[in-house]
């Protein structure tokens, strides 16, 4: 298959196009990525994200651009935005007094009411994800809650790097459907 065909099947819903693409570009993106975040796990959740945004996206493609340059562009811009989101949180746990040549302590250990509303959005989330079909949840399973590296997964699995990757993409999809849907 081609780069061209499957970016035209993709935008058809074709699976087997998207799975492609994925195979064929994740090298590139997930190496940008970790050149510049030079953290492994960061530098595949945004790769996931990455490829997640694309293939929501992909109808936007414009086709005078190279494909490559189309993701990394994503890619770019997803890092872009985790970093202002750290920027910003860090500005806003700082004290706003710069006279004082200290800063406050924030207590960010969660209050009784914190724990309730955690423990809450936990159960509602774990009820959730048993909405998914039994191997979407066992790779969420593995991957957030058990906190297994692609490698250990696909290895716990038997299956492919890309096909972990692929599976966890979808099931994180499915999830969020279900969530907004609620």
């Amino acid at each position: 298959m081609e780069v061209k065909d499957a970016i035209e099947k993709a935008k058809q819903n074709d699976q087997i196009a998207f799975n492609f693409l994925l195979d064929k570009f994740w090298n590139t993106v997930y190496g940008f990525q970790l050149k510049r975040t030079e953290n492994e796990n960061d530098a595949e959740d945004i790769t996931i994200q990455t490829f997640s945004r694309a293939f929501d996206k992909i109808h936007t493609y414009n086709d005078m651009y190279e494909f490559k340059t189309w993701l990394v562009t994503i890619s770019k811009n997803i890092h872009i935005d985790l970093v202002r989101k750290q920027k910003s949180t860090i500005t806003s746990q700082s004290n706003a007094d710069e006279e004082d040549d200290y800063f406050s302590i924030i207590d960010e250990s969660p209050s009784p009411e914190d724990k309730i509303i955690t423990e809450q959005n936990l159960a509602k989330l774990l009820r959730d994800i048993k909405k998914l079909k039994p191997h979407y949840q066992e790779v969420i399973n593995l991957r957030y809650f058990q906190e297994l590296s692609y490698k250990e997964i696909s290895e716990h699995l038997n299956e492919s790097m890309n096909n972990v990757k692929v599976k966890l993409l979808r099931a994180k999809k499915l999830l969020a459907a279900i969530i907004k849907k609620e």
